[in-house]
């Protein structure tokens, strides 16, 4: 993909905005913190020399809320479509697109299409929400979509002409937040075509991925192998050193498709350690285990996030719910449970126990916090800064 047409891309989201000699993509819907900024970040970006590689900026805050920009450009984006159509076998890459034009699953999405000279139809997520969707009678030639775990647990309860919309498709790539054992469940009850996903803004989108048929054939819950565009390792956070399979460390990724830094920072990236835990299993597919920095300290135990909220999802007490650490004199973190507060009426404490019985007590959340504005965005990720700040009453 050369520059010119790949600038044609960018512009074509709506949330393109040139500085200086630097294309950001940036969020319509961002408020007056995140907008300040952007600010600050394109003063920098007006007085900047002309880049050589690294032009394009993809934002990415993950859980953090502070906002920052991976540098990627057309070679980085071009190898990472190579390794996706290599792993899927894809000469022409069709896709419905239901996510926000400036992030990453969706941006890459447009890429994907355009180098391979395929068809890219974006739609409203809420004209799915409502019942209208794209091309609902028929989309031949093997099309795609990607979907948060919550967007596909939305279209699982929607009834039968969802079913019917989401059999169409060749793939349904799943990915951007933790994917539930009972929405994996009930994926799979409904022979949907999931492929479940791990990557990142920062190694343009998929690094590793389930073959197109191994959720429904293989039983495989993973997030697949590493795609051949890329190495992916899982090393020790302290040695750096790769651990044998089976051991729990650090995601590490190198490959040419790895962004230049974070704006204004320009260089090469030879590899690129995340704050992901996870594990290699024994048929080498990488298992996401959570994310080092939320890992919750309590009296001298970790106890991890993911595994609590997936506990607490088979109460059936709550549609959507997280767990985070906020300081504790005593305990140094204590375990709280977020969720949304419209989603639940009542909170059944008798359901809500039996499922936590599973865990060892000091993993129960000590309290539980209805929040009124729930942070997730349309990416799927939660903003655990403002949770911990409603946790503690002071947002």
């Amino acid at each position: 993909m050369e520059r010119a047409e790949l600038m044609r891309v960018a512009e074509a989201t709506g949330c393109a905005v040139r500085r200086g000699g630097f294309v950001f993509l940036c969020d319509p819907k961002w408020g007056a913190r995140e907008t300040a900024q952007f600010e600050r970040f394109g003063k920098i970006a007006d007085a900047m020399d002309q880049p050589g590689h690294g032009w394009l900026c993809l934002p990415t805050g993950g859980t953090s809320g502070e906002l920052k920009f991976a540098r990627h450009d057309e070679r980085t984006l071009a190898v990472a479509v190579s390794g996706f159509c290599k792993h899927f076998e894809m000469a022409r890459v069709n896709a419905v697109d239901v996510l926000p034009a400036h992030h990453v699953s969706s941006f890459m999405s447009r890429v994907r299409c355009a180098a391979t000279c395929g068809e890219h139809l974006p739609w409203d997520w809420k004209e799915i929400d409502r019942g209208n969707y794209p091309r609902e009678a028929e989309l031949p030639g093997g099309w795609v979509v990607s979907l948060v775990p919550t967007q596909l647990q939305r279209l699982l309860v929607s009834g039968e002409r969802a079913l019917f919309w989401l059999h169409q498709f060749r793939c349904i790539f799943v990915g951007g937040g933790p994917v539930w054992p009972q929405l994996v469940q009930d994926a799979a009850h409904a022979k949907l075509p999931v492929v479940l996903s791990y990557g990142m803004t920062e190694t343009g989108a998929m690094v590793t991925a389930q073959g197109a048929s191994d959720f429904l054939e293989t039983n495989d819950r993973s997030s697949g192998r590493a795609m051949p565009h890329v190495n992916v390792e899982i090393v020790d956070a302290g040695t750096g050193l790769e651990m044998a399979r089976g051991q729990t460390g650090l995601v590490q990724i190198s490959g040419e498709s790895l962004f230049y830094g974070y704006f204004p920072d320009g260089r090469e990236m030879e590899i690129f350690r995340t704050e992901d835990m996870a594990h290699w299993d024994a048929r080498g597919c990488l298992n996401i285990v959570g994310r080092r920095d939320a890992v919750i300290i309590t009296g001298g135990k970790k106890v991890m996030p993911v595994e609590v909220m997936e506990v607490l999802r088979t109460s059936g007490v709550f549609t959507d719910v997280a767990v985070i650490g906020v300081p504790d004199p005593k305990w140094g973190q204590r375990v709280v449970a977020c969720y949304p507060a419209r989603s639940v009426a009542r909170l059944d404490m008798r359901r809500v126990e039996s499922a936590l019985h599973s865990l060892a007590k000091y993993k129960w959340p000590k309290s539980y916090v209805p929040v009124a504005e729930w942070p997730r965005n349309a990416q799927g990720k939660l903003n655990r800064a403002a949770l911990v700040e409603a946790a503690l009453g002071t947002k």
